[in-house]
């Protein structure tokens, strides 16, 4: 009699029956752990592709504009040149020249047809080793010594010897090394402040210069090239060149503000234009490169100190009336030189119409 069998016992299997179908097989393991790993290595490497592609852009674009820079030989050495300043110095020159510009863009922007160019603004623009950075304006009818031609208002230099003797007057006058030089004309200006789509500008008075092409209304306005140019132009007020250079500080601040702006650096259909722009415009010492204007700007995106040069006030010289190199001009440079911070006594900022 065969022994019974539990219901907890089972019959060993045996082989399937003929035409009977083989059970199922078991589903296969599989880890979710290494699939997750394997997608994120897949994100991983084609985020890396994308990042490499950006720098080889980046890295190409900066050496494709930088060839583009126009340079001029304006920091030569000469004896007697003054030794490295404490941090960075620029020297930016706004020219009237008309080059490039067809009667179409003369008659446009205002500018009349005198040949040649001419300093119209001279400025600094120092970053301390530590603190804020400081556009400095120096009045076009300061009198100065320049090497080879006596006592001249400082704008003469330009004309007598270009870039070169400019850049050397200036040292000699503030006994500080320029570390790079950057000059542009009228229809260059324009067209940086038509690239970043206009600048925001407040002025506290009514603004009315037929020979600069300005008419504006005292509140706030969004500048076009054209109203911008006649802005840092007009000397139709009552200091004349000391309240124009004010305008031309505080409007430099504001147009590099808008520059670095996410509007603009994030925006190519605006930063594309002003960096084009700026490289077809701009004139910088050969040994100048686009990084270094980049780092200009940064150095200006934020709320910059702003100053016209301490001098003696005016006086009757054999070029005409002129401002006078006095003590506080030599006490405001040696600050500078020595890198400490310049006392508010010897901060000239008040004046012009920009608010």
């Amino acid at each position: 009699m065969p022994p019974q069998r539990h219901n907890y016992q089972q019959a060993p299997a045996g082989p399937p029956q003929h035409g009977a179908p083989f059970p199922p097989s078991a589903p296969r393991s599989r880890n979710p752990f290494r699939r997750r790993s394997g997608r994120r290595l897949r994100l991983g490497r084609i985020a890396l592709m994308v990042v490499i592609a950006l720098l080889v852009t980046t890295i190409g674009s900066l050496f494709y504009y930088d060839s583009k820079l126009h340079r001029v030989d304006a920091l030569a050495s000469y004896a007697g040149r003054p030794g490295p300043t404490p941090g960075s110095t620029w020297l930016i020159v706004g020219t009237d020249s008309r080059e490039g510009l067809s009667q179409a863009d003369k008659d446009r922007l205002a500018t009349g047809d005198s040949d040649g160019s001419r300093t119209d603004t001279i400025m600094l623009v120092h970053k301390p080793p530590s603190g804020k950075s400081m556009i400095i304006s120096i009045p076009r009818d300061l009198y100065v010594d320049i090497p080879g031609n006596g006592q001249r208002k400082i704008n003469a230099a330009f004309n007598f010897g270009g870039p070169k003797l400019l850049v050397q007057t200036v040292e000699q006058l503030t006994k500080m090394r320029i570390d790079h030089y950057g000059e542009i004309g009228f229809g260059g200006f324009a067209d940086l402040v038509d690239a970043v789509g206009g600048v925001n500008i407040c002025i506290d008075t009514n603004l009315r210069d037929p020979k600069a092409g300005l008419r504006l209304k005292k509140g706030c306005h969004d500048l076009n090239g054209k109203q911008a140019l006649g802005l840092v132009r007009t000397r139709a007020f009552p200091n004349a060149d000391l309240e124009r250079v004010v305008n031309q500080r505080k409007f430099l601040g504001a147009l590099m503000a808008k520059a670095t702006s996410p509007g603009v650096v994030l925006n190519p259909f605006r930063l594309v234009p002003f960096v084009n722009g700026a490289v077809g415009s701009l004139t910088v010492d050969k040994k100048d490169h686009i990084w270094n204007l980049v780092s200009l700007a940064m150095a200006l995106r934020g709320k910059p100190i702003t100053t016209t040069t301490p001098n003696a006030g005016s006086q009757v010289t054999d070029d005409g009336d002129s401002l006078i190199v006095g003590s506080n001009t030599e006490e405001f440079f040696t600050y500078l030189r020595k890198g400490k911070p310049v006392p508010d006594e010897l901060i000239q900022n008040s004046g012009g119409a920009i608010k």
